[in-house]
């Protein structure tokens, strides 16, 4: 944190502000939406855009303190926070937090329900809550493709997973002009212009 002289120290105190956050939590997600506490200063910790974080330059190896920091991460207007009852800490994110790593696809057509799993644990079941959406590229046809996770918290879905999803993908009509998307839980979700999806295979 911004005057913390020792950065272990910091982690330490952070990673026990944390865990008696999720105490607080109990089997869920802490309530880190009630929390309003004061702010504290920047933390030298990145979330690099392929999903791994970084503490003072150095790889964060252990994943179950890697999950634990995830449940305390809140975003408020443009900047990414970890918060506890008692602390709010500003971190790096490159992208968005989190990756979608694999996917579990139910049924089909419009009742097909895909549900995803992101880099530290969270299911996410695609739908009119947790949309899905695909930025485009600079080339022609390319996407990036994101989806909602919890309360403005967002994951890119892994390439593969994305192809995953193409192979899924149908032509339907969305305000008169045909889109090529997929279905879940109910919702079309567009990817591209029908006629740019070769691009895409």
């Amino acid at each position: 944190m911004t005057g913390q002289s020792d950065p272990s120290q910091a982690l330490t105190e952070l990673t026990k502000a944390a865990t008696e956050a999720g105490k607080a939590g109990k089997r869920g997600l802490p309530p880190v939406h009630l929390w309003n506490p004061e702010f504290c200063g920047d933390l030298d910790m990145r979330i690099a855009s392929d999903g791994l974080w970084y503490y003072c330059g150095t790889p964060i190896g252990r994943e179950a303190l890697v999950r634990l920091f995830s449940t305390v991460l809140r975003k408020d207007d443009d900047k990414y926070f970890l918060v506890t009852p008692v602390e709010k800490i500003g971190i790096t994110v490159e992208d968005v937090p989190f990756i979608a790593t694999s996917m579990a696809v139910e049924g089909k057509g419009r009742d097909q329900v895909i549900r995803f799993t992101t880099n530290v644990g969270d299911e996410v079941i695609a739908g009119p809550d947790n949309p899905m959406w695909f930025t485009p590229g600079d080339e022609v046809g390319e996407v990036t493709p994101y989806c909602l996770v919890r309360a403005r918290l967002e994951a890119k879905i892994a390439r593969p997973i994305f192809y995953d999803l193409v192979e899924l993908g149908v032509d339907h009509e969305v305000d008169g002009a045909m889109r090529f998307g997929v279905w879940s839980s109910g919702t079309f979700f567009p990817i591209v212009d029908t006629v740019l999806i070769a691009h895409l295979r």
